[in-house]
C-alpha cells in the first residue's frame, strides 16, 4: 500500500479509470456480440460508435476498431440488399 499522500491519491484514481474503462470494455463486448448475432441498423450503429469511443479512450488498438467497424459495416451492406424484383 502506498504510504505517501500523492501516491494514495493516484492509487485512488487509478481504481475509478479502472472502473470506468472495465464498463465500457464490457458495453463495447456486449454490442459488438449483440450487433453480430442479430444484426439490425440500430444494433450496427451502436456498436461502431462505441468501438470508436473504446478506441478514443485507448481501450482497444485504433486499428482493431477499424476492423472491427469494417466487419460490421460488411453485416449492413448485407441487410440493406433489397429483395429481387419479380418479373411482370
Amino acid at each position: 500500500m502506498p504510504v505517501i499522500k500523492s501516491a494514495k491519491k493516484k492509487l485512488r484514481q487509478d481504481k475509478k479509470r479502472t472502473n470506468l474503462n472495465k464498463k465500457t470494455e464490457d458495453l463495447f463486448k456486449k454490442l459488438i456480440k449483440q450487433a453480430k448475432k442479430s444484426p439490425t441498423e440500430k444494433n450496427i450503429k451502436m456498436a461502431i460508435s462505441i468501438a470508436d469511443k473504446a478506441a478514443k479512450k485507448d481501450i482497444i488498438h485504433k486499428n482493431k476498431a477499424a476492423r472491427i467497424k469494417s466487419t460490421l459495416s460488411k453485416l449492413s451492406k448485407t441487410i440493406r440488399k433489397p429483395a429481387a424484383k419479380k418479373p411482370s
